[in-house]
């Protein structure tokens, strides 16, 4: 599957189509280090003002079904941008970085559970590093979104728990 074919189209206005012949689901893992390189890259891109073209994606399912997404929010595209340039949109590793990256933006943002697992820094943004790992391994799904519950289940069991308690003494 690494070596199966992305077929990309450009439009006459700029904006750009691909044909990927896998579902989302199916997109491989990443390492995290790969991911935290694109999130650098994608945010020194997007702080330049660098946005990329629209992207249509055509993902192609097993039973003859289509999944269609659009890259068309202004921050989302230059960070399309910034990984194609990096990694290659018309590969499935590469595809796979994008989308997973826009996947832990939105789900960092939607999630306030996760608010422990990052902080917001004048530098950037720092990522916990069971959060990059889960990130990188965990599945998307047909939406290429992480699902919440099941990425806090996964980082549940890496996660080193709270400190044991010690006695208490009830006055």
């Amino acid at each position: 599957m690494p070596h199966a074919k992305i077929q990309v189209a450009a439009a006459e206005d700029g904006s750009l189509s691909y044909a990927v012949p896998v579902a989302p689901e199916a997109l491989p893992a990443v390492t995290p280090t790969a991911l935290l390189a694109a999130w650098d890259a994608a945010r020194d891109r997007a702080h330049a003002g660098q946005w990329g073209p629209t992207r249509t994606l055509l993902f192609r399912r097993s039973d003859g079904s289509a999944t269609v997404l659009s890259i068309a929010d202004r921050d989302a595209r230059s960070w399309a941008e910034a990984v194609d340039r990096r990694a290659g949109l018309e590969t499935l590793p590469g595809l796979a970085l994008c989308l997973r990256l826009l996947a832990l933006v939105e789900v960092m943002g939607r999630s306030a559970w996760m608010a422990g697992l990052f902080a917001v820094t004048a530098d950037g943004v720092e990522l916990h590093p069971s959060l990059l790992r889960a990130a990188a391994a965990q599945p998307l799904d047909a939406g290429a979104r992480f699902d919440a519950e099941e990425l806090r289940g996964l980082l549940s069991r890496t996660l080193p728990g709270p400190p044991e308690a010690g006695p208490r003494v009830l006055a």
